[in-house]
């Protein structure tokens, strides 16, 4: 079923009343500008507003794009015979090659990189959802891989993969910073995860490998197996 008039109003609403307060926060800074100066701008009351965002930081990092569950939901799709590293390892070179916003590959992003950074409390948003990323994941790791609770490695794999996660976004920021284009910065930061693969060690690369589907056998027989 296709997305109906009221479904759309919304979405476009939505966007509208986003790009509107990136465009205000670049242009002043995010400290400088009032939650009744956003919507005014957008056209809509305060309390519309706070229907599509529930805070100032959401308008910048809105919870269904900043997600604390990014990393175990890679995870959780990641496809028979491949492990939760592999995965999220996969998934980043992906979005790179696809300069997708995701990791801040798109026209402009400096600009709002820049008001980010000179924003404590969004730099502090960031900060946590960084560990809320890592702690889900370890979650994820030890259920599946039915870890004793006292067995710390689904928690030490986990952070390794959030470190290499957080250092792709740091190394992106940085990049951005310099002045450099979307195409070189993906260049560079595919080579820095194929540098980051080969020092992880082969326990963390292999850790919560997905079983490959097993063969389904009827043994009706000591000689006889269907398949």
């Amino acid at each position: 079923m296709g997305e109906g008039l009221r479904e759309r109003k919304k979405r476009q609403t939505r966007q509208r009343i986003s790009e509107v307060a990136i465009g205000l926060f670049v242009e002043r800074g995010f400290d400088r500008v009032t939650i009744a100066e956003v919507a005014a701008a957008a056209d809509v009351s305060v309390n519309t507003l706070y229907n599509y965002y529930e805070s100032k930081e959401d308008l910048v990092l809105p919870p269904d794009q900043a997600s604390p569950e990014r990393l175990a939901a890679i995870v959780r799709a990641r496809r028979p015979g491949e492990s939760a590293a592999r995965a999220v390892l996969a998934h980043l070179r992906d979005e790179l090659r696809r300069r997708d916003r995701a990791v801040g590959l798109t026209t402009g992003f400096g600009r709002v990189f820049e008001m980010m950074r000179a924003a404590p409390t969004l730099t502090a948003r960031l900060e946590d959802l960084g560990r809320q990323m890592t702690d889900a994941l370890g979650v994820v790791l030890a259920e599946e891989t039915g870890a004793a609770p006292d067995d710390q490695t689904p928690r030490v794999v986990a952070s390794q993969i959030g470190w290499f996660h957080s250092l792709v976004y740091s190394e992106i920021g940085r990049r951005i910073v310099a002045g450099e284009g979307p195409d070189t910065i993906a260049e560079a930061v595919l080579e820095l995860l194929d540098l980051v693969e080969g020092t992880l060690s082969d326990t963390a690369l292999a850790y919560a490998t997905r079983p490959l589907r097993p063969v389904v056998r009827l043994g009706f027989s000591a000689g006889m197996t269907l398949r």
